[in-house]
């Protein structure tokens, strides 16, 4: 049942209605909702929506981030992580030395292992391929969700194999999924302006759609607040949701509010809340096509992502251990955080959490 949600600007209940009728949102539409102040009415809009797609659940995994170097020939503007080979702080570890931090920090609950990291050039493709083979060896039960579009485009340039040639290799060695990251805004001008000098705008998308042909499900990003508009913003959107309309492969689509360099950065330098939960929410109702929106708490932090799970969030994201990337560029919330915090998050938000596993296979219901 819809709530009524009262509107005086004809432009908004236009958008309601569309909403409602199932008919697709617009650029127009989508620059307009960034426009507006009445966060209230979009949220509880893109609410409508979400209960309607996934009722009260909100779904977390028991995962680890791993990072097997930092080394990277790019230089992003945005990035803190990277360091050039033999910087102080750079570092390139073998599978069994990942191994290693693994076993200390792993229990059993653990069900995925989300491996991002640098593009380093000074391994070859083999090491990637290696790297992977290790973990699935020691922890055939955890799911490898691993790599970026960007990092794709990275092995493939080094190794001189196709998309679809790197990624089968990967697969023979437990490649399940592929991270979002790598997106940032799909715009060629952003990406000039930002220095994003790995994959452009359509080897990003080309590396997921073969992703998907292959039987992939994969992640998908955007990372706002800094140079970029409201109509970039929305097209990025929009480019992410053709190509789920081409392959239905994407499982969730992760907003990353944009972090400064310093962490010491005052409050004018990041994003503020308003923006964060508008972005949730537009995301929602944009992306028809996609089941889930996630609320990244290392971004936004833990009570706002409680809050954005009333705004059209379905995902909490998962326990992490501990994050480094965001860090590294100024976060100040947690590096990760417990299973019955996540637990509590989620329940003080009248939902109700689910425990997933990388496919949104639902492991344990907690009502």
């Amino acid at each position: 049942m819809n709530i009524a949600i009262p509107s005086d600007n004809k432009q908004m209940q236009s958008i309601i209605d569309k909403v409602r009728n199932g008919e697709r949102l617009t650029l127009e539409d989508g620059v307009f909702l960034y426009q507006s102040d009445d966060l209230l009415t979009i949220g509880q809009l893109a609410n409508e929506v979400n209960l309607r797609k996934n009722g009260k659940k909100v779904y977390f995994i028991e995962n680890m981030s791993l990072y097997f170097t930092n080394v990277c020939e790019a230089h992003c503007a945005f990035c803190n992580f990277r360091k050039d080979e033999g910087a102080p702080g750079a570092y390139t570890l073998s599978g069994q030395e990942m191994i290693e931090y693994v076993e200390q920090h792993f229990h059993p609950g653990v069900r995925e292992f989300h491996i991002v990291g640098g593009h380093n050039p000074h391994v070859p493709f083999q090491y990637y391929v290696d790297s992977l083979k290790a973990l699935n060896e020691r922890f055939p039960e955890v799911t490898l969700k691993a790599y970026t579009a960007a990092e794709i485009d990275f092995f493939s340039r080094i190794s001189g194999l196709s998309y679809k040639e790197v990624l089968e290799e990967l697969m023979k060695v437990g490649l399940k999924s592929l991270t979002g990251g790598g997106a940032e805004i799909l715009s060629d001008h952003y990406r000039k302006k930002m220095r994003v000098d790995k994959a452009d705008v359509s080897q990003y998308l080309e590396v997921h759609r073969t992703a998907h042909n292959l039987g992939l499900r994969t992640h998908t990003t955007m990372l706002y607040g800094s140079i970029e508009s409201h109509e970039d913003r929305i097209r990025h959107m929009m480019q992410i949701r053709e190509l789920q309309d081409e392959t239905n492969g994407f499982q969730v689509f992760i907003p990353l509010s944009m972090q400064p360099i310093n962490p010491k950065a005052g409050i004018r330098r990041r994003n503020s809340a308003f923006e964060d939960l508008k972005t949730i929410a537009i995301s929602r109702l944009m992306l028809d096509n996609i089941q889930h929106i996630k609320a990244y708490f290392i971004n936004i932090g833990t009570q706002l992502t409680q809050v954005a799970l009333t705004m059209g969030a379905s995902d909490a994201h998962g326990t992490i251990v501990k994050e480094k990337i965001s860090h590294a560029a100024g976060a100040l919330t947690p590096e990760g955080i417990t299973r019955e915090d996540l637990l509590w998050l989620i329940k003080g938000a009248g939902r109700i959490p689910v425990e997933r596993d990388t496919f949104y296979n639902e492991i344990k219901v907690y009502e």
